[in-house]
């Protein structure tokens, strides 16, 4: 698409009445041209030749100096944009090291594991390389996917013949590790270990993953295999510190990217205020703007408490300053203007349930204007919008994905599980309907549009805005997306509640000898004597070995649910619709709540939380179903404690954060009026994790008229902005993290606001807010300052998280908080 097109597009998407003024800025990001270098000497000739014959005459700069250095041995990561090539980069080395015993006899056999963190972009990348081996004969290249969805007898053929194997950190730690002995033909030929996507392993997930490496690189050296890592990334901030802490081992970084890039125009977009007269709870598009999703508050303290990651839609407060139009239906709004004019374009939602509420609002709309135009060709694109999202079974999955690619798609409202995916070819536009975490996380999904280099390859981007504080500060402040560095990655691999369950996975596969622990970090030794105290290992002269009769993979989540996916059954049909995290089970599949899947409603009648199913059965009902509990917090050890600005402390720590659903309010769809409030029985949830909290004087709230009524309101408050505005600093989002406010907390004794990591152990995130706190506050009182609001609105300090209703709030006492928490002189 031209990029005059993409401008065009652009205008006429905002020319209606409702969506005059939505863009709030515009950013054209010029095209550029690439910059070659030369293919190595050592590339197989046969590679050379294929890829001479696709055009493909010389590498880009970027492909050249990472695939000599993975030739050399050393450990690279390669940190470019989104469709620069890097899959071309390891593949030179790899498939080179492969096909080498059939140019020479007295060359070393090889093989490649391949990581990805999606099932999707592992089935994709398959494709590319049996293409490109298949092109150059290299009949060595035995290509395979290992991971869930492999067939039995599929699984043997590849452990005995497989050269190339693509999979998932999941399926290495439950499917290859604890049976290596079945895999020792291809441990002993291990040359590669690709990582894709590796900026993706961050928080607890990325804990996981890398104590997996280590466990990896363990095996490999039982097999006298010392193999060289290949780490593929977004564009990411330090990417030789986060890779080297992912594998345990020094990595050098390639950043300097010299593939072209297609022309973009990318625009910031805020919805605009509802149809006057519109019920609440609507907008023009007729869609409900709140949505499932609470926490709540422990009695005198109020709080959002452990975060729910799968349903993060806007949620409507009872105020009346501001009544815009959600990110959602905005997004399906545009998506059916966009493909009624034939531009194919892919939908990025915060949540399944928003992915589901998008391409069925894009369908009805689309539909509605072919009805009225009389047009086939209308009726026929809106058949061909739909929905992607974690959950869906495998088959349903690839139909999507072959679908997309081949056109036969023209539009699709995904979660972030194609941000990550199939590497989809001439896509005209893309829009992010909210904030998706993480500035690496914007431009990974906006880079796929124009991923085309032929014609001008302008297209477009657009970031809509959700009535959410970060939101709204970012599209008002484009600086803080254009021109910034991204994050980098944020885990903590010496996390103890990772590491611990990875030494007895490790234990098990192989005894740790003594003096090789410290491949698991510092801690390790503590950790294997504890547990070899608890009777889990026994220790003996040699080293640690697993004592127990069940398998000690078992006892590890990698995805930090903290359980076993809770699988949703129709309870007429005993068919599977799809799974739910365990950690979300609580709040999205409970007795009573409203589940949509693919379009369809379905109603959960009961949630065995021993079992981990949750039956439900088809219904269309007229209302949502939010789900309200309490939380309370305590403190275990302070870890660091700074003095802050007027005798405040700043603190870090080890806390328990115990949450309890206890019942769901059951609201209209269309007013969100509470048209019930039923009790639930389940059981309580403990969570041991980190945190930062600042501890207020009472003395200073009290000399500044913080008092009585007014102080838990303006801590409340300021809890609720100070979560939605760390993501700006970490790479995190709100339902990663978790917080908690309180008048006067039992061990502190004064005036407290906690916000706490979402995982057990801990993310990484509250050290990254306790280590930037004073621009976290700074941000924070700028975001609050800078909010037309007069008392408080979903774009400052309303929580769509919050179980107390948002109730009390107090954004003026707020403001004035925050000014007492931000340091002299960072005004």
């Amino acid at each position: 698409m031209r990029r005059g097109r993409a401008h065009d597009l652009l205008r006429d998407l905002s020319e209606p009445l409702t969506r005059r003024s939505c863009i709030t800025h515009v950013e054209d990001l010029p095209r550029r041209e690439g910059r070659t270098g030369r293919f190595p000497d050592w590339t197989d000739p046969r590679l050379l030749e294929h890829l001479a014959d696709q055009g493909i005459h010389a590498p880009w700069i970027h492909q050249e100096q990472a695939a000599r250095l993975a030739h050399e041995g050393r450990h690279v990561v390669l940190s470019t944009a989104t469709a620069s090539g890097k899959s071309l980069a390891y593949l030179l080395p790899a498939l080179t090291a492969i096909g080498a015993r059939e140019l020479d006899p007295e060359q070393r056999r090889a093989s490649v594991l391949y990581l990805s963190p999606t099932k999707a972009l592992a089935a994709d990348q398959m494709t590319n390389i049996v293409a490109l081996a298949d092109g150059a004969g290299i009949r060595d290249a035995r290509v395979a996917v290992f991971d869930g969805d492999t067939p039995t007898e599929m699984r043997r053929w590849i452990r005995r013949h497989g050269s190339f194997v693509l999979t998932n950190p999941d399926m290495l730690h439950f499917g290859i590790l604890p049976g290596h002995e079945q895999w020792a033909h291809f441990f002993r030929a291990l040359r590669y270990v690709v990582i894709d996507e590796c900026h993706s392993y961050r928080g607890v997930f990325g804990s996981h993953v890398a104590m997996v490496m280590r466990r990896l690189r363990r095996i490999a050296a039982h097999y006298r295999a010392d193999p060289t890592f290949i780490l593929a990334s977004a564009t990411t901030a330090n990417p030789e510190l986060s890779a080297s802490r992912l594998i345990g081992a020094d990595v050098e970084a390639v950043t300097e990217d010299g593939s072209p890039r297609a022309g973009l125009t990318f625009a910031l977009w805020e919805p605009g205020t509802r149809t006057p007269g519109a019920r609440r709870g609507t907008d023009p598009a007729g869609e409900p703007s709140g949505a499932a999703g609470a926490s709540a508050s422990p009695g005198a303290a109020t709080g959002s408490a452990e975060p729910d990651p799968q349903d993060g839609e806007e949620a409507d407060a009872d105020r009346e300053e501001m009544l815009r139009r959600s990110a959602t239906t905005e997004a399906a709004s545009l998506l059916a203007d966009l493909v009624a004019r034939d531009v194919q374009t892919l939908v990025f939602a915060r949540s399944r349930r928003g992915a589901e509420l998008v391409a069925d609002g894009a369908r009805r709309m689309l539909g509605e204007q072919a009805q009225q135009r009389s047009s086939a060709e209308l009726a026929d694109r809106a058949g061909r919008i739909a929905a992607y999202r974690g959950g869906y079974l495998a088959s349903e999955r690839r139909a999507l994905e072959e679908s997309l690619r081949s056109g036969a798609l023209r539009a699709l409202a995904s979660t972030n599980a194609l941000e990550l995916g199939i590497d989809v070819a001439g896509l005209d536009a893309v829009m992010i309907a909210g904030w998706p975490g993480t500035r690496a996380s914007v431009w990974q999904q906006a880079g796929r549009a124009g991923r085309r280099q032929d014609g001008d390859g302008g297209a477009l981007a657009v970031l809509i805005a959700r009535e959410d504080p970060l939101d709204t500060y970012v599209v008002h402040h484009p600086e803080a997306l254009f021109g910034t560095e991204v994050e980098a990655a944020v885990f903590d691999p010496a996390n103890p509640y990772v590491m611990t369950p990875h030494l007895c996975a490790a234990a098990s596969e192989l005894p740790i000898r003594d003096g090789t622990e410290g491949i698991f970090g510092p801690t390790a030794r503590d950790l294997l004597l504890t547990l070899s105290q608890r009777g889990v290992l026994r220790h003996r002269t040699a080293g640690w070995y697993w004592t127990l009769t069940e398998s000690a993979h078992d006892l590890t989540d990698l995805r930090g649910s903290g359980g076993e996916p809770v699988r949703i059954v129709d309870a007429g049909s005993g068919v599977l619709l799809g799974t739910v995290d365990a950690a979300s089970a609580h709040t999205q599949v409970h007795d009573g709540a409203v589940y949509l899947h693919q379009g369809r409603t379905f109603v959960v009648d009961h949630l065995d939380v021993e079992k981990a199913v949750a039956f439900v059965h088809r219904e269309d009902p007229l209302h949502s179903t939010h789900p309200q509990s309490t939380s309370s917090i305590r403190v275990r050890q302070v870890e660091q404690q700074i003095p802050w600005a007027g005798g405040i402390s700043l603190c870090f720590g080890t806390v328990d954060v115990t949450d309890h659903v206890t019942g769901y309010q059951v609201r209209d769809v269309f007013t969100q009026a509470v048209l019930a409030q039923h009790p639930l029985d389940l059981p309580p949830r403990t969570l041991t994790t980190r945190a930062v909290w600042w501890v207020v004087p009472q003395t200073l709230t009290d000399a500044h008229e913080l008092s009585g009524e007014m102080l838990p309101g303006a801590l409340h408050a300021a809890e609720h902005a100070a979560i939605s505005m760390l993501p700006l600093l970490a790479t995190c989002d709100r339902w990663d993290i978790g917080g908690v406010s309180t008048a006067l907390h039992e061990d502190t004794g004064e005036p407290t606001i906690f916000v706490y990591d979402g995982a057990p152990g801990g993310a990484g995130f509250a050290q990254r807010g306790f280590e930037d706190a004073a621009a976290w506050v700074r941000a924070t009182a700028d975001m609050i300052a800078e909010c037309p609001c007069a008392s408080g609105c979903p774009a400052c300090v309303v929580s769509p998280k919050c179980g107390n209703g948002n109730e009390p709030l107090s954004k003026a006492g707020a403001a004035l908080l925050l000014d007492l928490l931000r340091p002299a002189g960072t005004d």
